[in-house]
């Protein structure tokens, strides 16, 4: 203990990072919350501790860049997929992501520091704004809200944790409550040797995080609509290789109940879980020669494999034009059903930067680096989200792939959906960011109240309802298939009717709990 003291006297910046290298644990795959509510808490100590606002700064960005480089190390193999590139310049993107993300930490480290005159007040001004922070970073150069520090508060498949607060704070408020409660322990912990009382204060997180949540028993209507999800375990080096296509066809049509084998009236396979175009009117030079490059026999396959009275959903790819040229494509979802007739679609509206587009384009070409979206176009943003009426199937949101770790931005609040799809493709997210993406869909299905099914290449597959419990999964690297109905909803909770609004009001209450211990203490 001495030897830590000493470090955090003598090195404050290395011992923020570290600290928050430490939290990083604290989210999936690892789920040791403890460890970053403990980190977190002796950040706090390190800002009290700080001689002025650029040495919290500093303090901050310290401890968002060990968090961020160790908690989204699955970066490095996502870029190695998407375009081909060394490891080392994987690793690279991994650490300048995590050099930009820690600037909202820092912002939130620097604002706290100003309340430092009382432990209590800059415990809560600490937890206003880190709220404001990650709201900030959730749409700041398109936002990227992954791991927001509330995930670590998400229990087990089974029970949702301190989470289960989520319909009430939103996701940005879930991470100032978990600022708080690693604030019931630094105080806690401080007062302990002189007062035996503090022992409340070291035993409320646990409580807040242990007690179990008891549910009312799940109701299903008499509508239900029973489904059949499909997980194929295509690997990630064989989803985009077109001498792969056929196989990879055969394999999800494979896991498909036939007709008439009991529930699985609605299909649901993941994203690039076509590979063809099924649309027509394409140059013929277009068209991939899985079906004989024929869209219309690709369509009457998908249906025979659909079946009558059935309808699927699926990941594909529609391409726009000028003229005879292609200059863009969409990253959608349709509707086919057993007549092989296209019935609807969604278009994704949040793509990934450097993924699915490459933003600057014109700028960055000439240096190079327009290989990291390869092709001569990327893909176009859909309008966002919308529901999709699908008659007896009910009525659907779709939020492909990381749409769905956008608090706020997934659900269409006019047209309010019975449950939500989300495909994905997760075969090029590491080991770390396929449960880290799950996580936060079920974060999506408490604070929305709807429940959510992910069906991807290679895991992890799931239903959640709208506790957000996990009913049914596949693992990582399984091939399976899940059947069932899918959970009810609930009534529009209160952040389905007020949004981030909700989170960024619970950040004023506590900024202004903040100013009144200020106020207290210097009186």
């Amino acid at each position: 203990m001495p030897r830590l003291a000493n470090l955090a006297l003598n090195r404050p910046r290395l011992t923020a990072l570290l600290l928050g290298a430490l939290s990083a644990f604290g989210f999936e795959p690892w789920a040791l919350w403890p460890l970053t509510l403990l980190a977190c808490a002796a950040l706090m100590a390190l800002l009290q501790a700080a001689p002025s606002r650029k040495a919290a700064l500093l303090l901050g960005w310290c401890f968002g860049l060990g968090q961020f480089a160790v908690g989204l190390n699955w970066i490095a193999t996502s870029f190695t997929y998407q375009a081909a590139m060394p490891v080392w310049l994987g690793w690279l993107a991994v650490l300048l992501s995590a050099c930009y993300l820690a600037v909202y930490p820092a912002l939130a480290s620097f604002a706290a520091w100003h309340a430092r005159a009382s432990n209590a007040a800059l415990v809560l001004a600490l937890a206003a704004s880190w709220i404001a922070s990650e709201w900030l970073r959730g749409w700041v150069f398109t936002g990227f809200p992954w791991n927001p520090l509330g995930a670590v508060l998400l229990g087990p498949f089974e029970q949702p944790g301190a989470a289960r607060m989520l319909p009430w704070l939103g996701t940005f408020a879930l991470s100032g409550l978990a600022m708080l409660l690693a604030g019931l322990w630094w105080i806690g912990l401080a007062r302990f040797r002189t007062d035996r009382r503090a022992l409340i204060l070291l035993a409320l997180p646990l409580i807040v995080q242990l007690s179990p949540t008891l549910f009312p028993p799940a109701k299903d209507p008499v509508s239900a609509v029973p489904f059949a999800l499909v997980q194929p375990n295509i690997p990630q080096s064989e989803v985009n290789d077109p001498a792969k296509f056929p196989a990879n066809f055969e394999r999800l049509a494979s896991l498909v109940p036939p007709p008439g084998a009991g529930p699985g009236a609605l299909l649901l396979w993941p994203e690039s879980g076509v590979s063809d175009y099924l649309r027509s009117g394409y140059p013929p030079a277009y068209y991939l020669d899985t079906f004989g490059a024929d869209p219309a026999l690709a369509r009457a396959r998908l249906g025979q494999v659909v079946g009558p009275g059935r309808l699927l959903l699926t990941g594909t790819v529609d391409l726009e034009f000028r003229g005879d040229r292609a200059y863009g494509a969409r990253n959608a979802v349709t509707a086919i059903d057993g007549a092989g007739a296209l019935t609807a679609s969604y278009d994704k509206a949040h793509l990934v930067p450097y993924g699915e587009y490459l933003p600057l384009r014109a700028l960055l070409t000439p240096l190079g680096l327009n290989r990291l979206v390869p092709g001569d176009f990327g893909f176009l943003p859909g309008p966002g989200p919308q529901t999709l009426e699908l008659g007896k199937f009910g009525r659907a949101g779709v939020q492909i792939c990381y749409e769905i770790v956008f608090p706020g931005h997934v659900i269409d609040a006019a047209y309010r959906p019975d449950y939500l799809f989300n495909p994905s493709n997760d075969g090029w997210f590491g080991g770390w960011g396929p449960p880290q993406h799950l996580a936060q869909a079920r974060m999506r299905a408490l604070e929305e109240g709807v429940p959510v099914l992910r069906s991807t290449t290679t895991g992890i597959s799931a239903v959640i309802d709208a506790n957000g419990v996990v009913r049914q999964s596949v693992p990582l690297h399984s091939a399976g298939v899940l059947l069932g109905l899918i959970p009810t909803a609930h009534e529009a909770t209160w952040f389905a009717r007020m949004g981030n609004l909700l989170s960024l009001g619970w950040a004023l209450l506590l900024f202004a709990a903040s100013l009144v211990a200020l106020h207290r203490r210097r009186g």
